[in-house]
């Protein structure tokens, strides 16, 4: 979904295009110092934008002119942009950048994040950082001032203005994504479901670990047991028992209730790990059927098999013909 340094997924650029088609191209961040753009930023982040922070607004057209942006199509770009009293002098164009952009026809949204002064003082003084506009030495109180000033204009040019004063941090992201990608809250969720054995390691990445060692195990079926949860006689034994039957009703009536709440605490990645004792039968079939259930709630997800690389055989060697991890689906 976006471009990471640290290993998050990059995903189908044909995916990306489909659910950002509706999206403004560029969306112009500013606000007052403290209401909350640093919030902002992430939150457009999760929607796939190319993000730049504190960018000087006589740059923005030669941002747009740039092409294989990471994470972006050059025929869907969507690019967040901050533009804010931060960059001084620079700032002061910005308005004759909006005009420019209009004149483009260009497709942009400016978003303006505001907050009570009093709120923004307590902000400060908790956070210890200077106020950009406060470098004379002058009072916090003096700077959000200055700064209302020099942004009374853009405020009066904004498409959204959001009042952060009573607002968490989840509750900002929420709004953000109600007004920029409406219908897409599960989308924001990135689901993998994936499958273990106990005897080869308990998952340490897992926000959820639900244990199937309980359910009658394929394993002592001879004829069974060189397959996996891949397979249909695997699937079926294990699937269509009446035990599974009524595990499955409780097991996706606690899903049906705790993923909406992630998805309202502005939760961006969640990983359910399912396990059995070897991670090849039981829970590679429930794995799968969990994925399918929350594929057909509108969730985005993917699904993996984390031991199937060391499913046995009847004589307990390691088999390959049906045995291949898969991964990202």
């Amino acid at each position: 979904m976006k471009w990471s340094s640290a290993g998050k997924e990059i995903r189908d650029m044909t995916e990306v295009a489909s659910e950002l088609e509706n999206m403004p191209e560029l969306v112009i961040v500013s606000g007052m110092s403290g209401a909350g753009r640093t919030e902002a930023m992430h939150a457009f982040e999760d929607l796939g934008y190319f993000c730049v922070d504190n960018l000087p607004s006589a740059l923005i057209g030669n941002l747009l002119a740039l092409t294989g942006m990471p994470g972006q199509p050059d025929n869907h770009r969507r690019i967040a942009v901050v533009c804010d009293a931060r960059s001084g002098g620079f700032f002061k164009s910005l308005m004759e950048e909006l005009s420019k952009l209009k004149s483009a026809g260009v497709d942009y949204r400016v978003l303006f994040l505001d907050a009570d002064d009093e709120k923004l003082i307590a902000r400060y003084k908790s956070s210890r950082r200077r106020h950009p506009l406060c470098t004379d030495g002058s009072s916090i109180a003096n700077g959000i001032e200055r700064e209302r000033e020099m942004l009374y204009d853009v405020r009066k040019q904004a498409h959204h203005v959001i009042n952060t004063t009573d607002m968490m941090p989840a509750q900002l992201r929420s709004t953000i994504r109600a007004l920029f990608a409406p219908g897409e809250e599960r989308q924001g969720l990135q689901v993998t479901v994936y499958s273990f054995g106990f005897k080869h390691g308990a998952p340490v990445d897992a926000d959820l670990v639900m244990d199937v060692r309980f359910l009658p195990n394929p394993y002592y079926d001879p004829e069974l047991r060189p397959l996996t949860g891949l397979d249909k006689p695997v699937r079926d034994y294990v699937l269509c028992r009446s035990e599974t039957e009524e595990f499955q009703k409780c097991w996706r009536a606690l899903l049906d209730c705790v993923m909406p709440g992630y998805v309202a605490e502005g939760k961006q990645q969640l990983a359910i790990a399912v396990g059995c004792t070897g991670g090849q039968h039981r829970s590679v079939a429930l794995a799968e059927s969990t994925g399918e259930y929350l594929k057909q709630k509108g969730y985005r997800v993917s699904v993996a098999h984390r031991d199937l690389k060391l499913a046995e055989g009847v004589d307990g060697q390691l088999i390959n013909a049906s045995a291949k991890p898969v991964e990202g689906r």
